[in-house]
């Protein structure tokens, strides 16, 4: 019997160059497959990383598999790089940067897992196209996915990303189980930095569960109810990933629990990861403490 997974996450890995609003540089490894995968796997899921990367790099992988991820490498001629630039003390004002990208992952790329979900978890517009999402839908996941994917472009020349709008945006939603954004792209996608209205715009495209975050917190739209949950951190020094690591939990916990509790859940673990910089670090111990210190009302 093959291996039955709960979620598999596909995407680029990555080098992240964090450069802190008047703060040192840093670099270490990331990407919105690693911050997702660390909060699955921490918090009890059965999980696989499907990754395209340089195979010199693959000890970044480590920390995956000592978590029990199974990992599975497309090979690529160098592993993408990434660098955010915070210019002000407003943690969302950030120049992302593309220094490096290890190109489109097609359909063939993919191996055929047994796996509830998959979660098409990229940082810019060079990972996925149509034809990968329609053959992975065509092969009966529930598919997931965050709108950064397509509305980040990377420029050719600079390779600094610029945000726009995604011109087959409602064939993308409509294809998705389940959809995340944040403000910025939301914006950008439906016209208004209202959540609850762009959360409606979004659920009209044919997107039956759809989550948007901002600095203060996260809301879900789902089968015409609209949800809120504020977060609950004392600091942002963990702000890169907020959006992934928040996306990750509600996945990870809608897969046995109702909206409500699955959105106070992705909440509580965001808010913890947001005070550390790097993936989640927690337990599911710490998640369920703050949850009941923070969240319970």
């Amino acid at each position: 019997m093959p291996k039955k997974y709960d979620i598999t996450f596909v995407g680029h890995m990555c080098y992240d160059e964090i450069i802190p609003f008047g703060g040192k540089p840093h670099i270490a490894p990331g990407s919105a497959v690693l911050c997702g995968v660390m909060v699955a796997a921490r918090i009890g899921k059965s999980v696989a990383a499907v990754v395209k990367m340089a195979k010199k790099d693959e000890e970044i992988l480590q920390p995956m598999k000592d978590l029990g991820v199974d990992t599975y490498l497309i090979p690529s001629a160098e592993t993408t790089y990434s660098r955010v630039l915070h210019e002000s003390e407003n943690v969302d004002e950030r120049k992302l940067t593309l220094v490096k990208s290890a190109g489109l992952i097609s359909l063939d790329d993919v191996p055929e897992l047994s796996s509830t979900c998959v979660h098409l978890a990229g940082i810019s517009d060079t990972e996925f196209d149509m034809p990968l999402m329609q053959g992975l839908k065509s092969r009966g996941y529930s598919l997931s996915a965050d709108m950064q994917n397509f509305v980040r472009h990377v420029t050719p020349v600079t390779h600094d990303i610029e945000f726009s709008d995604v011109a087959n945006k409602k064939e993308i939603a409509a294809m998705m189980d389940k959809l995340k954004l944040d403000v910025v792209e939301a914006r950008i996608l439906t016209g208004t930095e209202n959540l609850e209205q762009a959360a409606i715009i979004v659920e009209s495209w044919g997107c039956p569960e759809t989550l948007i975050t901002h600095s203060q917190g996260v809301l879900a739209r789902v089968k015409g109810v609209t949800y809120y949950e504020k977060f609950s951190n004392s600091n942002v020094t963990g702000r890169t990933g907020r959006g992934d690591t928040t996306f990750a939990a509600y996945l990870s916990w809608r897969l046995d629990h109702d909206v409500r509790e699955s959105l106070k859940f992705a909440a509580a673990l965001v808010s913890i990861k947001m005070e550390t910089p790097g993936p989640f670090k927690g337990t599911l111990q710490d998640v369920q403490k703050r949850l009941k210190e923070k969240h319970s009302s």
